[in-house]
């Protein structure tokens, strides 16, 4: 089965560099523009997270297909992080010792790193237990590199990708292996 995994086009929030986890903003136009001129591979199956700004790009890509909703598949919860960016955080202890650690260390009324990659692997698998035909998740960049991480074995930022871009990987029910980037 070929899985193609595409992170949402650009947000308001991406453009200012902020960290956009819980928060439900759409689409900016130039995120708009950027997702209309690139092309996609053709889905049979589409699955996509409830936040505003991948059901807008699957939208754009995919049309009026059938959109399967991921809950498990949202963002991290950044806690007191989201929605700001790191000059408004640089002095936050929390903050500096989160990236001290490789986003590894607790978030305030977040979620670690640990736990999103759980909640984003057991999604992803039971989604594709459903899925038929080739398969595209509409979802976020780090949503993807938790899932590819996981389920490749390959170090987390590996997989770290700008708004729009994807990877097509092969699925065969077992392993997933990446084949290819989408720029």
């Amino acid at each position: 089965m070929k899985v193609i995994l595409i992170r949402h086009g650009r947000t308001q929030g991406n453009s200012l560099g902020r960290l956009i986890g819980v928060t439900d903003e759409s689409l900016c136009a130039e995120g708009i523009e950027e997702i209309r001129k690139r092309t996609y591979p053709h889905a049979d199956t589409v699955f996509v997270s409830p936040l505003k700004r991948c059901v807008e790009t699957a939208r754009l890509i995919y049309g009026d297909a059938d959109l399967n909703i991921v809950e498990g598949m949202r963002e991290m919860n950044f806690g007191i992080f989201d929605n700001k960016a790191h000059e408004e955080l640089k002095d936050n202890s929390f903050y500096i010792k989160w990236l001290e650690t490789n986003c590894e260390s607790d978030v305030p009324e977040g979620e670690t790193k640990r736990e999103f990659t759980d909640r984003c692997t057991a999604a992803f698998k039971a989604a594709l237990d459903t899925a038929e035909g080739d398969t595209a998740f509409i979802v976020h960049g780090g949503t993807v590199m938790a899932v590819l991480s996981a389920m490749t074995g390959q170090e987390f930022y590996s997989f770290l990708l700008k708004n729009g871009q994807g990877y097509i990987c092969e699925y065969d029910g077992k392993k997933l292996t990446v084949k290819d980037k989408l720029e």
